[in-house]
């Protein structure tokens, strides 16, 4: 039988969280390898390199990591600065991702399909524990590892546009004729022709959707004949303006103000108690027969986690949200906000599966709750467990800003990761061109 002696830990994701990961392995001179699907480091928030995020540098970056850049000679940015997608990357992690006690570790271009323990199915048990990871690779070739960390996050998986979950009908034929973008497309950037002169509709009641809704007004301003519609499940929209003034982190507080200016104002026009049922040629219809004119529609109704990768080990996931079972209750978002998730760490993420954690923004599940410093919390928590040191796992500490303005009805989720994690999610006005994202 194979054991897991001298295998490195598998990270899978070169996302913030995934990289904190491999700052804390780093840190205790542990082995590792990251599995990076994209052809750079952090390849989700890349797509959204255009979007400035509400929460500023201080909540951005992950001590370990700190540590290891500042040994080089690395100048932290401004703390108090709001920084974009792209300057995360630029200022953060590429050259995190530099380092060299992380370059030699990443691969890139590389996806994992599935994970097993090798020789075990789910089924078998005398001996599990002892058994390496087997991770079989998209290419076929498989590579084996002691312990697992899935920080892969759930931008690549965007909930459908359907009311009731499910796809909406014709959504796919949309898709196909380019007329669906998901999250937070550039439509000031690289995607204005697509959205300049057009009639959009905008599906969601979160950060993400808030915040593409103050770019397009302001492409409307700029481009004649763009209208911008705004569809929302609940029956009015005052929950997703969320705290306004009183939000911790006032970059977010802005934009649900910005959003209720232009809605007041008659430059977004709200459509409420709007259940999605079927996308036409030139508009969307709502399950007891609406309509709203939609040329273009942005899908901000948030992300969903993707564990069949992960379907031949032992999971332990809360039925409704799709974390495990022991964080569901900590993140509800019917009963917590970002600010107000209590500390967590390697307990509260561990499944049946020995060695196997879920971090980031995917071990929220459908929550929309998750702040970038708790996927780094997480990251440290994890490793110290897989390096035995339950000491350090349980001592979880974690002070976030209280926002009253994440809860289920009107945060999105990330992300995003956002691949690997998301993080603030994107604002605008204090942001880059104009879009809103998590913290």
């Amino acid at each position: 039988m194979s054991t897991t002696s001298g295998l490195p830990v598998a990270i899978i994701g070169a996302g913030p969280v995934g990289m904190a990961a491999a700052a804390q392995l780093a840190a205790r001179h542990l082995d590792f390898v990251v599995l990076e699907a994209g052809d750079r480091i952090a390849s989700s928030i890349a797509e959204w390199g255009h979007v400035r995020l509400f929460s500023p540098w201080q909540y951005n970056t992950d001590a370990a990591a700190r540590a290891l850049l500042e040994a080089t000679g690395w100048t932290a940015p401004d703390p108090q600065h709001l920084p974009t997608g792209d300057d995360l990357i630029a200022d953060y992690l590429a050259p995190l991702a530099a380092h060299p006690a992380i370059a030699p570790h990443i691969r890139y271009r590389t996806t994992v399909s599935a994970i097993a323990r090798q020789g075990f199915d789910k089924v078998r048990t005398a001996g599990r524990e002892e058994a390496p990871f087997l991770l079989r690779l998209s290419d076929g070739s498989e590579i084996l590892a002691r312990a697992v960390i899935d920080a892969s996050g759930t931008w690549r998986t965007a909930n459908p546009l359907g009311g009731n979950g499910l796809e909406a009908h014709g959504e796919t034929e949309a898709r196909l004729d380019n007329r669906i973008f998901d999250g937070m497309p550039d439509v000031l950037g690289n995607l204005r022709n697509a959205f300049a002169g057009k009639t959009v509709a905008v599906v969601g009641a979160g950060h993400s959707a808030t915040g593409t809704l103050l770019t397009l007004a302001e492409l409307a301003t700029q481009e004649p004949g763009t209208e911008v519609h705004w569809v929302v499940r609940a029956p009015n929209p005052s929950r997703a303006y969320g705290g306004g003034a009183a939000d911790a982190l006032p970059a977010r507080g802005s934009i649900g103000t910005h959003v209720k200016a232009l809605v007041e104002s008659g430059k977004v026009t709200v459509h409420t108690g709007f259940f999605v049922h079927e996308v036409t040629g030139d508009s969307l219809v709502s399950a007891d027969g609406q309509k709203v004119p939609a040329d273009v529609i942005v899908n901000a109704t948030g992300a969903r986690p993707d564990h069949a990768v992960a379907s031949e080990l032992r999971l332990d996931l809360d039925p409704i949200l799709g974390s495990t079972r022991a964080l569901a209750p900590l993140i509800d978002p019917n009963k917590h906000s970002c600010g107000t998730v209590p500390p967590h760490g390697a307990d509260e993420l561990a499944h049946p599966e020995p060695g196997f954690y879920v971090v980031g923004a995917k071990s929220y599940g459908r929550a929309p709750t998750f702040l970038l410093a708790t996927g780094y919390e997480q990251a440290r928590s994890v490793v110290a467990a897989i390096d035995g040191d339950w000491e350090a796992a349980r001592d979880v500490q974690l002070e976030l800003p209280e926002t009253g303005v994440c809860s289920s009805s009107n945060a999105q989720g990330l992300a995003t990761g956002v691949q690997g994690g998301l993080l603030s999610l994107p604002l605008v006005s204090a942001t880059a061109s104009g879009s809103a994202c998590c913290g």
